[in-house]
């Protein structure tokens, strides 16, 4: 086993050896991928790169990437309001969770309790979402602190659908997967997937009905790393019309990693995306959970460093999976600064 392989394992090892798993890396000298067990506990499919994993909260960085592209195409505009009472909440505010929205629309905890070790969100109805938000008053000023929300980015991926026309998947499809090559990538519960497990037991997919824009997508790591590669070139990804120099996608892709401050005072953040400044350059990384996968993707634009993590178990308190993932992609991009690969 190379280095590389070694680095990959280190963060395969932080979990059970029986869970089925994959970690992947690119950097300018090599790339490589580790895949580990199988997609149910049956033994019967193995994991691949095209493995589909639930990967949870991830799915907010597609939800901001649509949004920039909307607003690259002029059909909405990151300052527009997004409807809440008492303060004046934009669509920037939703995307930076600085909305000061609560993490989970009012009335989601009490339909949750039924299934809230199995799928906490299945039972709460879209119809719920925006009375929900009419009974919300935010009561610290937007832009001005970091809430983590699902219910805000949920709430973005429901606005930018309505605004289009469509639901949030088939907007999904014709703005971002279709476009980028992602053929794995979909909201669909339906279609093969690893079973997820918690404490070892099997679960069902994971549905989050009124909130797909927050965390309703299943990717492999081939499509994720995919999708990292186009943040860090979008040059060489998508359709003429999209992802092309001076395109709506091209522009979208490199309008989320720019950091911004969307109050007066506030903290400088990109759409969604966690960004950690270090020597010479910059990280950028999400992570995931359902009650039964882990998932973690990040990236280092320059040079370029991409890492994904997926497991079909959940996380835990003291669980390392995810961390260990972000500790490889620092040590990836650190390395790469220092020695970058050969051009030749």
């Amino acid at each position: 086993m190379d280095g590389l392989g070694r680095q990959l394992a280190a963060v395969a090892d932080t979990v059970g050896p029986r869970t089925g798993l994959v970690v992947a890396a690119e950097t300018p000298g090599g790339a490589a991928a580790l895949c580990r067990g199988a997609a149910d506990r049956a033994g019967a499919t193995p994991v691949t790169d095209r493995t589909r994993f639930e990967i949870g909260s991830v799915t907010k960085t597609f939800t901001v990437l649509l949004l920039a592209e909307m607003a690259a195409r002029g059909e909405v505009a990151l300052g527009d309001p997004a409807g809440a009472r008492g303060r004046p909440i934009t669509l920037e505010h939703l995307a930076t969770h600085t909305s000061g929205l609560p993490r989970l629309p009012r009335g989601l905890l009490r339909t949750a309790l039924p299934g809230w070790f199995t799928n906490p969100y299945a039972r709460y109805p879209p119809e719920r979402l925006l009375p929900a938000l009419a009974r919300t008053r935010v009561r610290r000023t937007p832009g001005t602190r970091v809430r983590y929300s699902n219910f805000g980015v949920g709430l973005l991926g429901r606005l930018l659908a309505e605004e289009a026309g469509t639901d949030y998947a088939a907007l999904l499809d014709a703005r971002l997967l279709g476009p980028l090559g992602l053929g794995d990538t979909t909201t669909d519960p339906t279609l093969p997937q690893a079973t997820g497990h918690w404490r070892g037991r099997p679960l069902p997919p994971w549905r989050i009905p009124a909130l797909p824009g927050a965390g309703a997508l299943r990717s492999s790591a081939a499509d994720l790393l995919r999708f990292l590669g186009a943040h860090t070139a979008p040059d060489a990804f998508g359709a003429p019309d999209a992802a092309a120099p001076n395109g709506p996608l091209h522009a979208a892709l490199r309008e989320v990693l720019r950091p911004r401050s969307p109050g007066p005072g506030g903290p400088e953040l990109p759409l969604a995306w966690s960004r950690r400044a270090r020597p010479g350059h910059a990280l950028y990384f999400h992570s995931g959970g359902t009650r039964g996968t882990s998932a973690f993707v990040g990236f280092c634009p320059a040079p370029r460093v991409h890492v994904v993590a997926l497991a079909a178990t959940a996380p835990t308190l003291r669980g390392r999976f995810i961390q260990e993932a972000y500790l490889l992609l620092r040590a990836l991009a650190a390395a790469a600064v220092t020695s970058p690969a050969d051009p030749s």
